[in-house]
């Protein structure tokens, strides 16, 4: 890590420990403390935006948001922090919600640091994807609701191509027709490209169901080896680009036409003048996979009720619109069909318009639980990238 991230990561450090120390046996009173693991950008989300907004509704409450850093580290620190004090006996706990990644989630429910909350908030009804009950083969229902989901799907350029594949099938064929025209980065550099190889996976292997949702068979991979060998002859047609940033590049400069990539950094890139305008996404059959960040009330926060009125306002169809939508770029955490008429026509366009609300919710998935994850990543490294 350079230098500039160790500072960053300390001074999230320091800002969660003078938080949790200054509240040893509860919270101050009027403070609902917000603490997300997760980059800068979403810190500065809760504290400038869902702050102010949910204290214009509750008056004498004080929203603080701290960082614990990204990745699931940030993630492990803030379930390290709930579960010591529960194992002190705490009867209120200074956490009211946090921001969490899939795979501490699981853990949490198993050991109730979480309470199960999503029935009781109006906007618990508005999501139905698998990955509000299931993260990567943990029964996490009840207990978190999604901030927003990243998604995967190909971005391709029309100017380069006109016959886009609308298939794992199709795409098959159509690099031997167009070799070197498609690039992604293996499993290597990003998760972009993690993302395309576990489509793969679902799409030739017939067990895409088992792998969301278990149980973990470890017989299942020993019938991997034919689509595994038919990626490793993909690949003699395609391109390695160096990352997920490495894709979208190649795809600016035409040295490809069509690539994997994460919606949020396609928008984001095409806002910044680094992709043509003219780029589209589609989100191929039977589908590829995505990842939420959760919503969660520890079991015994000490401000419950407002946490989840917190939860319901930072959910609702408005400021998921505004909020997740138009200043992230990222897919909502609710069904998005929810959100058609909060959002202005171009803000719904740029997003629905190459994939729709209903392709989202039906070709949208989630990654697989992690045994299978594992395997996924280890046979590729030995029988296709070698």
């Amino acid at each position: 890590m350079q230098r500039v991230g160790i500072i960053i990561v300390a001074l999230a450090a320091i800002a969660f420990g003078q938080l949790v120390a200054a509240q040893p046996t509860g919270q101050q009173r009027g403070a609902l403390n917000i603490v997300t693991a997760g980059d800068q950008n979403m810190v500065d989300y809760v504290r400038d935006y869902l702050g102010p907004l949910f204290e214009k509704t509750h008056r004498g409450v004080r929203v603080v948001s701290v960082g614990t850093g990204p990745g699931d580290a940030g993630s492990q620190k803030i379930y390290e922090k709930l579960a010591a004090q529960k194992s002190a006996g705490t009867t209120a706990w200074d956490l009211d919600v946090i921001v969490i990644h899939q795979k501490i989630a699981g853990q949490m429910t198993a050991e109730q640091l979480l309470a199960k909350y999503k029935d009781d908030i109006d906007t618990g009804k508005l999501v139905s994807r698998e990955t509000a009950a299931n993260a990567l083969g943990a029964d996490v229902s009840g207990y978190v609701m999604p901030m927003f989901h990243s998604q995967t799907a190909l971005a391709y350029n029309p100017d380069l191509t006109n016959d886009v594949p609308g298939s794992y099938a199709d795409l098959t064929e159509w690099v031997k027709k167009n070799p070197r025209k498609f690039g992604y980065n293996g499993i290597k550099g990003g998760m972009s490209g993690v993302a395309f190889v576990t489509g793969w996976v679902y799409a030739f292997s017939g067990n895409a169901e088992q792998m969301i949702k278990g149980p973990y068979d470890a017989a299942t991979r020993a019938a991997w080896d034919g689509l595994l060998g038919k990626l490793k002859d993909f690949n003699k047609n395609v391109i390695i680009t160096p990352g997920n940033a490495g894709t979208l590049d190649m795809l600016n400069r035409g040295e490809i036409a069509v690539g994997p990539v994460w919606v949020d950094m396609f928008y984001t890139w095409m806002a910044e003048g680094k992709l043509p305008p003219s780029m589209k996404l589609r989100l191929i059959t039977p589908g590829m996979p995505g990842q939420p960040m959760y919503y969660a009330v520890p079991a015994k926060a000490a401000n419950a009720k407002l946490a989840e009125a917190f939860v319901a306002l930072a959910t609702s169809p408005e400021v998921q619109a505004e909020g997740i939508i138009k200043r992230f770029n990222w897919y909502p955490g609710i069904d998005a069909r929810y959100l058609e008429g909060k959002l202005d026509r171009a803000a719904w366009d740029k997003l629905f318009t190459d994939i729709s609300p209903d392709e989202l919710a039906g070709k949208g998935q989630p990654f697989p639980i992690t045994p299978y994850f594992n395997d996924v990543l280890e046979l590729y490294e030995k029988k296709v990238a070698n």
